[in-house]
């Protein structure tokens, strides 16, 4: 008679224990599952951003390397660089000046003025499967660069 009057004493102060430890372990595992998709957005991005940064050297690069300088009209230059990634790139003439002082072998013989450019380039990444749409992971970069090269005083650039 004994054990029958323990049993009936302890009313049900496991169930609400087990219960409330499953509760807590739910929080979490919800948590830890947005903590993770979160990290992943972000990685998502970062790696948008930097394919970005790097369509927009590329497209610097290869606007350098054509060599098409002028100082009557701005250069345009578009490229896609993948089928997710685009560069325009634009080279404007800014202003022409005497040669750098450093440049004694420039400024010695005189006739030559060193003429100012601003290369920039534009460029955007977009998620794999949506272009044509606009996401909120697409990444935009831009670049510029000034230069100047050294030529006549008259330009035929």
């Amino acid at each position: 008679m004994n054990t029958l009057s323990k049993r009936n004493s302890q009313q049900g102060a496991a169930l609400v224990v087990g219960l409330v430890l499953l509760v807590v372990i739910s929080v979490l595992a919800v948590s830890s599952i947005n903590t993770a998709t979160t990290e992943l957005a972000m990685a998502r991005n970062d790696t948008n951003y930097e394919n970005a940064f790097q369509a927009a050297e590329t497209g610097l690069e290869n606007a350098l390397a054509v060599g098409q300088f002028s100082t009557v009209i701005d250069t345009n230059l578009a490229q896609n660089i993948t089928a997710n990634e685009a560069v325009t790139a634009v080279i404007q003439f800014q202003q022409n000046t005497l040669p750098p002082p450093g440049d004694e072998a420039y400024s010695l013989g005189g006739g030559v003025s060193a003429y100012h450019f601003r290369a920039t380039a534009t460029a955007s990444s977009m998620r794999e499967g949506t272009v044509g749409n606009e996401t909120d992971r697409d990444a935009d970069a831009v670049h510029t660069q000034n230069f100047y090269i050294i030529g006549p005083a008259s330009p035929t650039l």
